[in-house]
């Protein structure tokens, strides 16, 4: 064949390929928004849980997300097609006994395909986004702050029942879980919490423990309760001054107070005041240290997303390629082993620039399959020299009388 009937030929299936891509793209257009939500199940289990939610900023966005996500799916799903055409157009320079790999060809490569989508959409991705969308000291107080919560929330339960022997125990664990002086992050000189914030914690605590206390030791208790009511009135008022030194001291004058509504239980009920100012304290930290919020939008997350996927997809693809190239007499293995070490630095460049985190943990987990798939197609190219070698001189040898 000529050139120009290699190009015609070329721009044939080409068109084959882009009439697979339109259709099938079409065809995934119905599922779309499904799709894209198993897309996004990655970036949305990151989020912290009351912030799961994608944005859009314009009014098309949404239709143009939906859009490409058909047209990704009909590329992803005109993958046996494409190595069909491929192998179409280069079989025609091989020999008989190399196009009955046609069909192997063909399904090894789409099984290669999916195999790389499957493990970015199940191992890189969950890693990434849970890197990229977390701060490491701001998850692990978060995780304590909420196991407090809870606690605090029985404690105060115990409290309204009148139990205030178990509402102390249940404190004393809860404020031994919330213990944080030996974390490094709460030593940082850089990470400062706001006072504000630590003393309306402190208020709204001070609150629910009198409302607890008043119904767990009912009329008898009115009195002293009154008194602690109206120092926490006096702590309100310091801290709209913004003097919160005076607002601190008032309201430890309200918890003191407090204690006198159960003489048998001071010890107890200055625990479970202990426990109010600890999460007081943790909840301005945990401000202090989460000062930026994530915003994604939904476009920006499908093409990083996509990205990653195609990109493991082709790169699962290597062996395949590698040994087709081998196949035709492109490539050689001694001159893979040659430059093996160029090879390994180029899938080191190449999984830095693709991996958008900087950790060390994502460039290994992108690296360490390139260059084992570089490794396959190496090891595939020089099976295949040998097979055909063998072969070669297997038909060279003449028989004998």
């Amino acid at each position: 064949m000529s050139l120009a009937e290699h190009l015609t030929e070329l721009r044939g299936r080409l068109l084959k390929c882009t009439f697979a891509v339109l259709i099938l793209g079409a065809v995934s257009l119905i599922f779309a928004r499904p799709i894209f939500g198993l897309l996004m199940k990655p970036v949305l289990a990151a989020l912290p849980p009351g912030g799961r939610a994608l944005v859009y900023t314009s009014g098309i966005e949404e239709i143009n997300v939906l859009m490409k996500v058909g047209l990704y799916c009909g590329i992803f799903l005109t993958t046996p097609v494409i190595l069909w055409q491929i192998w179409g157009f280069v079989s025609p320079g091989l020999y008989p006994e190399e196009r009955r790999y046609a069909s192997p060809f063909v399904f090894l490569g789409s099984v290669a395909f999916v195999a790389g989508v499957v493990f970015c959409y199940l191992v890189i991705l969950p890693s990434m986004f849970q890197f990229l969308l977390n701060e490491e000291d701001s998850t692990a107080l978060e995780q304590r702050l909420d196991t407090a919560k809870l606690r605090t929330e029985d404690v105060l339960r115990f409290l309204r029942v009148g139990d205030a022997e178990r509402a102390g125990q249940l404190a004393k664990e809860a404020a031994t879980g919330l213990e944080t002086s030996g974390d490094p992050q709460l030593v940082d000189p850089e990470v400062v919490p706001s006072e504000a914030v630590e003393m309306s914690a402190r208020l709204d605590g001070l609150g629910q423990l009198l409302d607890a206390a008043a119904e767990g030791f009912g009329a008898p208790a009115r009195l002293v309760l009154r008194q602690a009511v109206e120092k926490r009135v006096v702590a309100v008022e310091a801290f709209g001054r913004k003097d919160f030194a005076a607002a601190a001291s008032a309201m430890d004058e309200a918890a003191s107070l407090l204690a006198g509504v159960a003489p048998t239980r001071t010890e107890e009920l200055a625990r479970m005041w202990k426990l109010q100012k600890e999460l007081a304290a943790g909840h301005a930290r945990h401000e202090a240290l989460s000062w930026t919020r994530p915003m994604l939008t939904m476009d920006e997350q499908l093409s990083l997303v996509l990205v990653l996927i195609l990109a493991f997809g082709v790169i699962f693809e290597l062996p395949l390629v590698m040994a087709l190239l081998g196949i035709v007499g492109v490539v050689q293995s001694k001159w893979l082993f040659k430059y093996q070490r160029h090879a390994f630095v180029v899938c080191l460049i190449l999984a830095a620039v693709l991996t958008p985190t900087g950790d060390v943990v994502n460039l290994s987990l992108m690296a360490g399959p390139m260059l084992l798939c570089y490794e396959m197609g190496v090891l595939a190219v020089w099976m295949i020299e040998r097979r055909r070698a063998r072969n070669e001189a297997a038909t060279s040898i003449t028989p004998t009388s």
